[in-house]
């Protein structure tokens, strides 16, 4: 699932005509690249909510012929981030799925992220696998980091806000049954996070490639100044 149902209120003005998973990184918007990711990793159908500027996105989706888009209608009400997956469970079957957020993409190490996750999925383990990225590999956050995390790969909350957290990399792993007890209507996932993080449950697995968060319009540039250079030096070797 793509999380894409968002107000992109940080990413204003460019966001007052278009959806900010339609704004375009060196030529390849945030949602084509969640796609090409998805694709890549052999997934048939990705769900993706709407509810700002929804015409946009639905043009979008019938231009995509693999993987099968499948759009979840927020129209009249906007569900958050827990809300809207909670809202679209009927589309995404009985297995564990993959959600991205729609404001950052990542550029993949010697093995996909996905392929990773998907390798580090231990149902008896984990109700949730977070793709975490360390600060040196991010480009545009400079928070302190969401989470830290033990040898077993379990997860606990950054919540002095050192400087060593792991960021959230707005993609997980997660199986459907973590939403039982969710809360009706809107919500954020950190709740539900919070509960998997109480029963030993919420793991993570760092990235080996790069990240790259783009909330606001300056950070458009920076990411298209590092995917320029980094280019620049796959080129040269």
């Amino acid at each position: 699932m793509i999380l894409a149902a968002g107000l992109g209120t940080r990413m204003r003005p460019l966001t007052n005509t278009r959806p900010k998973p339609l704004i375009e990184i060196a030529g390849r918007s945030l949602i084509d690249r969640a796609v090409d990711c998805s694709r890549t990793a052999g997934i048939e159908v990705v769900v993706v909510n709407v509810h700002y500027l929804a015409d946009r996105i639905e043009s979008w989706a019938k231009g995509v012929t693999s993987p099968q888009i499948v759009l979840s209608d927020e129209r009249s009400e906007l569900l958050d981030t827990g809300g809207g997956v909670a809202k679209a469970l009927g589309m995404l079957g009985d297995e564990p799925f993959f959600v991205f957020n729609s404001d950052s993409f990542w550029v993949d190490g010697p093995v996909p992220a996905l392929e990773r996750m998907r390798a580090a999925w231990d149902a008896n383990q984990m109700d949730c696998l977070l793709l975490l990225s360390e600060a040196a590999r991010s480009v545009g956050f400079d928070g302190p980091g969401d989470f830290f995390m033990d040898e077993r790969g379990q997860l606990t909350r950054n919540i002095e806000k050192r400087d060593a957290g792991l960021v959230n990399s707005g993609c997980y792993l997660v199986a459907p049954h973590l939403f039982d007890a969710a809360p009706a209507g809107a919500f954020s996932m950190n709740v539900l996070w919070n509960r998997a993080i109480e029963e030993g449950r919420l793991c993570g697995l760092v990235h080996d490639g790069l990240w790259l968060h783009v909330g606001t319009p300056a950070a458009i540039k920076d990411a298209e100044d590092t995917l320029c250079a980094r280019s620049a030096h796959i080129g040269s070797i």
